[in-house]
């Protein structure tokens, strides 16, 4: 895991830790350091800490003007254990929304585990950015973990699955990401 790397390609166009709106401003990465670790394996000084023991994150892009985030994921989503979704909610995406994000680009390719708990943030982040007329989607999620949030009934609070679990993100701009998967939800939302 160690040589798993966010995504860097946006880097020129966005960065959290110099963007004063971002819950990672001011976040300094050592390229020789590795500090952090899920369970017993180190990760990539890149990835930044949400304040879980097992779920790491990266803002790789954000637009205020169209109120989105991309974020990547890694790790052990574990609402079992450490209450993942409690500390991503209040840590990351309540900070988000203070700043005028409603639509969450979550991008989970490296998110090897899912572990389940009760709804009750999953559902106040739903019913929050459903307000603020803003989603919620996943994207390449791998299958078991999919599964996973399936059997435990929070798939009900995310877009995810079909052509959105099948997009090749990194070979798109970030405004062009962000409108494919905006078309996506439209689409499913019958909007």
């Amino acid at each position: 895991m160690h040589d798993i790397e966010p995504y860097w390609n946006w880097r020129h166009k966005y960065t959290a830790e110099e963007d004063d709106r971002s819950p990672f401003f001011g976040e300094e990465h050592s390229e020789f350091e590795f500090t952090n670790a899920v369970y017993d394996h180190v990760i990539h000084p890149q990835w930044d800490s949400i304040g879980s023991a097992t779920l790491y994150a990266k803002q790789i892009y954000t637009d205020y003007d169209e109120g989105y985030v991309i974020i990547e994921l890694i790790g052990e989503w574990n609402d079992l254990l450490h209450n993942d979704i409690m500390i991503l909610k209040r840590n990351i995406v309540e900070h988000m929304m203070a700043q005028g994000i409603g639509k969450f680009i979550l991008i989970g390719e490296n998110v090897l585990n899912f572990h389940a708990s009760d709804e009750e943030y999953y559902s106040e982040w739903f019913d929050e950015v459903s307000d603020a007329d803003g989603w919620i989607a996943l994207l390449n999620f791998r299958p078991h973990v999919q599964e996973d949030l399936q059997r435990a009934n929070i798939d009900q609070y995310f877009l995810l699955g079909g052509k959105l679990n099948a997009l090749q993100w990194r070979t798109l701009e970030p405004d062009s990401l962000f409108e494919r998967v905006e078309s996506f939800v439209m689409r499913r939302l019958g909007a």
